[in-house]
Formats: structure tokens, sequence, C-alpha cells
């Protein structure tokens, strides 16, 4: 059996807080706790959960843009977690990201060629003309003409730059992208556009994907394997069809519950969580979703549920499904 891709283990993330001029009290706030799962090469795994569940964090981690507190990430089979600086820098040619903001992320006073070469000039690929040469090429790839080579940012609609910020991660032909919520300050229809392109590019480029989301829809349409987050730690893990068919963990189930229905008067139960998501912080006791559970038991209370396999590569972090 070939090694993942991607491995992780037991990766945690820890900020700490307080402990300013009038607050000598200082917190920790985990953000990622103790989070393991594996990625095969060329397939979309999807990582999912409500805002401030540290999904971004975690894709931040896998490309050790944030230093990790404690775990391990494996890539190719090497722990790239004692990398020196001068090796990540290495790693960045196989290990890209595509950012939320697709204006933010891109640089206002540099041109649409200036940013897709840049990749390309740090890491010494190519003389002046063969980088200008992949830019006409990588416009082309993600469905724009040469004339987008001499424009700025601001003048680009939503859609275009985004198209820009994937063209830029391709310029150095890496193994693996984390697509942090790519699609989500896009306009309905942009989405879909944007998904098929990445899907498009997945099969000519044998591409890897980490694709984060708040969104099931998306997720689902997108995603091979898909692993549901919640403060901080991973509460289901499987494939997308064991996920949306057969939901075990009661967080996942009321996730689903909530994506519209595409029919005229199609009704499903809606299931409404209770209460506002804990402070990471200082997360609840036991089971993490304990406070919002509608099944909720004493033992769920005072017993941190353990992330174990229950089926076919079906994971899930449940009292309930443990049993």
């Amino acid at each position: 059996m070939s090694q993942p891709l991607v491995k992780v283990q037991n990766l945690k993330k820890y900020f700490p807080i307080g402990g300013g001029l009038f607050n000598h009290k200082k917190h920790t706030l985990k953000a990622v706790d103790d989070v393991s799962f594996s990625v095969e090469e060329g397939e979309t795994f999807g990582i999912v959960g409500e805002s401030g569940c540290g999904k971004s964090t975690l894709g931040r981690i896998v490309l050790r843009l944030l230093e990790p507190t404690d775990g391990h990430i494996y890539f190719e089979n090497e722990d790239i977690t004692q990398l020196s600086k001068d090796e990540l820098r290495q790693l960045r040619r196989n290990m890209q990201m595509i950012f939320q903001d697709p204006y933010g992320s891109l640089n206002s006073r540099m041109t649409v060629s200036y940013i897709i070469r840049e990749p390309l000039i740090v890491h010494e690929i190519g003389d002046r003309k063969e980088q200008e040469q992949k830019v006409q090429k990588l416009l082309e790839v993600v469905g724009l003409n040469s004339t987008y080579a001499k424009k700025l940012p601001h003048e680009l609609s939503s859609g275009q730059r985004q198209r820009i910020g994937i063209a830029r991660a391709l310029a150095i032909n890496p193994k693996l992208i984390i697509c942090d919520e790519p699609v989500s300050a896009l306009d309905a229809s942009i989405q879909s556009q944007v998904l098929n392109l990445l899907q498009e590019l997945q099969k000519e480029f044998n591409l890897t994907y980490i694709f984060i989301s708040h969104d099931l829809g998306v997720v689902r349409y997108i995603s091979d394997k898909v692993a549901v987050m919640y403060l901080g730690k991973l509460v289901e893990l499987s494939d997308k069809d064991n996920i949306y068919q057969n939901p075990l963990h009661p967080y996942t189930k009321a996730l689903l519950s909530a994506i519209p229905v595409p029919k005229i008067n199609g009704k499903k139960e809606r299931i409404i969580l209770k209460w506002d998501v804990p402070n990471l912080v200082n997360p609840p006791s036991g089971c993490r979703f304990s406070t919002r559970c509608q099944l909720v038991q004493e033992k769920c209370k005072q017993i941190e549920p353990k992330f174990s396999m229950v089926g076919d590569k079906h994971f899930v972090a449940c009292h309930l499904v443990n049993n």
C-alpha cells in the first residue's frame, strides 16, 4: 500500500492570550487540538465546520505558515515539522495555498504578470523570458487571455482575481494546494465556474487538494473525503458518500440539515443547535459538543470521546456511536 502524500499526527496549535499590562492572568486558546488525518495523492480532502472551529488555522499549520505547538506533519513520508527555513523554502515548490479573499491576497501595486511571476522569481525558476511565457500559459490555463497580464487587481472582478490566485499557486508546479474557503467570497454563479476549474486543473496536473469550507454543499461537490471539525477537533471523517448519506455525529447531522433542498416545496427536518459556540479558551469538559447536543448524556459531559473507526474508514468521536 502506497504512503499518503500528507499525513498529520496529533497536531496541536495553542495560542497564549492575556498577560498584558492590566491582565496578569494568562490563558491558552486551543485552536487545533490533537488532530490526525491523511490525504492520498490526487484526492480532494474536505475540511468543514463553523467559523472559528480552527479549520483555516489547521490549513496554515500543514503548510508551516504557522508553527505547530505539538504533533507531526509528514509530506511524502518526510517529517516537515523538523525542517529548517531553507529546507522549507524548497518545500514551498510542492505546497501552495489559495486564499479566501481574492483581493486581499493579491498585492494591489503589482500587475497580474508580476503576481504570477513572483513565485518563479523567488525560487529562481527560468529567466525573464521563460517566466513571462509561463505567465501567458497559466493565464490561458485559468481561462483568461493575455491582455490581463498588464492589469492591476482593482481592475478585475472577484472571480478573475481568484483565477489569478489559482494561476499563482500553479506557477511552480506544486503537488499539494490548500484551498482556504476559495469560493466563499464569490457570487454563486462564479463559485461553480471556479469549482469546475479546480477540478479540471486537478485532472490535468494531478493535484492534491485540502479544501477548507463552511459550505457543505460546496464540499460535497468537490471532495473525495470529508472531515468535520468542531472547536479545534475532528468529530467525524469518512468518504463523502458516508458523511452525506450516513452521518453519525450529532453535529454532522445538524450541519447537513441546514443544506437547502433544491426543490419546489422541498422540505426536511431542520436540527436547530441551541446556544452559541463555546469559547475555545475554556471549552466544555468531556465532549466539546455536549453543551449544544440534543442527545447529550451525563457521560458526554465528563469523558472526552475517542476519535475511533466505527465502519469502513469511517471515524467518529461520539459516545452514542462508540458504545
